[in-house]
């Protein structure tokens, strides 16, 4: 028996029987139950259990006529929005496969999702369609999107005399009506026009062993992998995020971290979906917004990543936000400062929930109990989930407070990377007769089960929560013509817990032509804002190994060690 049972919480099961229907009987189910009761709250529009369904079953039926059949993959390319939700659940209700992509992804990056995942209709808004329409017109005949299904941002708020506060930087962004995209080779529908179509949705053909979502996952090498989630490894961490958060139908959850994102999609979105709760969108994070939100739903519920909380608690209006409310608030992508921590225990007796998982994992592998919280720690294995730590070459379980590689097993974890076995194979290890999935996260865990994190076998920048893959950023950095080579390495940040830095080698002719802001400017404009460099500085080569590859390691250790 192992050790962190002893630390867990007595009203739930170590284990959990994953239920044999798919991700969308969630929904039909709630909707049948409380067809009234309000599932979105948008700055005082109201979307009801019955609206939601009923709209992602008309949704599913303009998908299904225009030639989506089961198995095939569909962009959702949006922010925290009701139409978000709507089309996540309205593809599977087609038994299609949701393909969920960061809104900050340029035209570049997008082609990628296209083409891998062999996409021909995707779901966004009016302000993103631009990028994406760009992405498909660049490729090759026949490579491209053939249809685009379009909602104007603002689609759902209410009248202005009904529109509750919207930040001013907003105002703009969400009422503003976009002009018409152009598609080659294919058609642009409009959201409305989807919705009114009378044909029947198809027979819902989908169950737990079919795929439900493919989040794509960037890692040592190149471009980002779709990882295949099933609608059992969703369903099973929707539900186990339920038990352990005691969650019922009465919950009022604060709907702001992305649903494009693992955590905000099964934690927060099919998490809430399953129980019939209500949440409260917010499309970005804004502390003022969710201050009031939280004050004015009495909101219950509130996952994050901790760099908001700090945010919020930093508002010189903060006196003024009632969040007694809340009985759960927790998150994870970066470690809670302890100062943080105790504020938030003194003044309201909650205790910040730091989990782990990964795409992978959808979600949570590890969890910490909210009546045996660890401040700056994982958790321990998260329900019907064996974690262990392992020597990276031998693959021997480690001694207690020993570092090594974290490998997890449960029903959560993903099936493989789409259409990549050799990456699929290299992530995967039989132990005892179970597969484990290699994190390639290093950690440790005490005597009591309890994990912590101490260092990563993966490249990888964790700034603010979101997880900038070096490989990536410099595949697309040397599309600049000013440079040779690149490496990207993090390097540390007060507010963001870690940056983005390039260490630049300039071809011959740019040397002493091309800025440290040139570069930047640049890469804003061809990549995700928070992959962007925040720092550049110019070598004149990068550290070599024998076989020629660039020894980032050594950039990174010169990096961290105080000049």
């Amino acid at each position: 028996m192992r050790s962190h049972f002893n630390h867990w919480p007595r009203r739930v099961p170590h284990t959990l029987t994953v239920p044999a229907t798919s991700l969308w009987d969630n929904l039909e189910t709630s909707a049948r139950r409380y067809p009234d009761k309000a599932a979105l709250l948008f700055f005082g529009n109201v979307t009801s259990y019955g609206e939601l369904a009923q709209g992602a079953e008309r949704l599913a039926a303009h998908l299904h006529a225009s030639g989506v059949r089961k198995g095939d993959r569909v962009i959702l390319l949006m922010q925290n929005l009701p139409q978000l939700v709507m089309a996540h659940f309205a593809i599977l209700r087609a038994n299609a496969v949701v393909v969920p992509v960061n809104p900050m992804n340029l035209a570049q990056e997008l082609e990628h999702y296209i083409t891998d995942g062999d996409v021909k209709v995707a779901i966004t808004t009016a302000d993103l369609g631009a990028e994406l329409v760009k992405a498909s017109n660049a490729l090759p005949a026949g490579q491209g999107l053939q249809q685009v299904v379009v909602t104007q941002v603002g689609e759902y708020l209410p009248p202005e005399n009904q529109r509750e506060f919207v930040p001013e930087v907003w105002q703009a962004w969400l009422t503003m009506e976009r002009p018409a995209l152009s598609l080659n080779a294919g058609e642009v529908v409009s959201w409305k026009q989807a919705l009114a179509c009378t044909a029947a949705a198809p027979a819902l053909a989908v169950g737990p062993k079919d795929l439900s979502v493919l989040p794509y996952t960037s890692g040592t090498t190149g471009l980002p992998k779709g990882c295949m989630h099933t609608h059992s490894s969703i369903m099973f961490n929707a539900i186990a995020s339920a038990v352990w958060g005691s969650a019922t139908s009465e919950n009022v959850t604060l709907t702001v971290i992305p649903m494009f994102h693992i955590t905000g999609m099964v934690s927060v979105m099919h998490c809430s979906i399953y129980v019939g709760a209500t949440m409260v969108l917010m499309p970005r994070w804004d502390r003022e917004l969710a201050g009031r939100l939280i004050s004015q739903y009495k909101v219950t519920n509130w996952t994050n990543i901790p760099t908001m909380v700090i945010d919020l608690f930093a508002s010189p209006n903060f006196q003024q936000f009632d969040l007694s409310s809340l009985t759960y608030i927790g998150g994870g992508g970066a470690a809670m400062p302890q100062a943080v921590a105790q504020r938030l225990y003194e003044a309201y007796g909650l205790r910040y929930q730091e989990g782990y998982g990964l795409t992978e994992t959808a979600a949570p592998s590890h969890n910490n109990p909210p009546e045996n919280a660890k401040q700056q720690c994982l958790g321990i294995p998260f329900i019907s989930t064996d974690a262990r730590v392992v020597d990276p070459d031998t693959l021997q379980e480690v001694p207690v407070g020993e570092q090594g590689e974290i490998v997890v097993s449960g029903p959560q974890v993903f099936s493989g990377y789409w259409r990549n076995e050799a990456a699929t194979r290299a992530v995967f290890v039989e132990l005892d007769g179970k597969r484990f999935f290699r994190t390639g996260d290093l950690g440790r865990m005490d005597e009591d089960g309890y994990f912590f994190i101490t260092d990563r076998l993966k490249r990888m920048i964790n700034a603010s929560g979101f997880k900038v893959w070096p490989a990536e950023v410099e595949a697309l950095m040397f599309r600049h013509p000013a440079i040779q080579e690149a490496c990207i390495i993090s390097a540390k940040d007060a507010y963001r817990g870690e940056t983005v830095k390039a260490v630049v080698v300039l071809r011959e002719a740019y040397k002493g032509q091309v800025s440290a802001e040139d570069i930047m400017a640049w890469c804003r404009e061809n990549m995700a804002a928070y992959k962007v460099p925040r720092l550049v500085s110019f070598v004149d080569a990068l550290p070599k190994s024998g076989s020629g590859k660039v020894m980032w390691r050594l950039l990174q250790e010169a990096e961290a060690t105080p000049a």
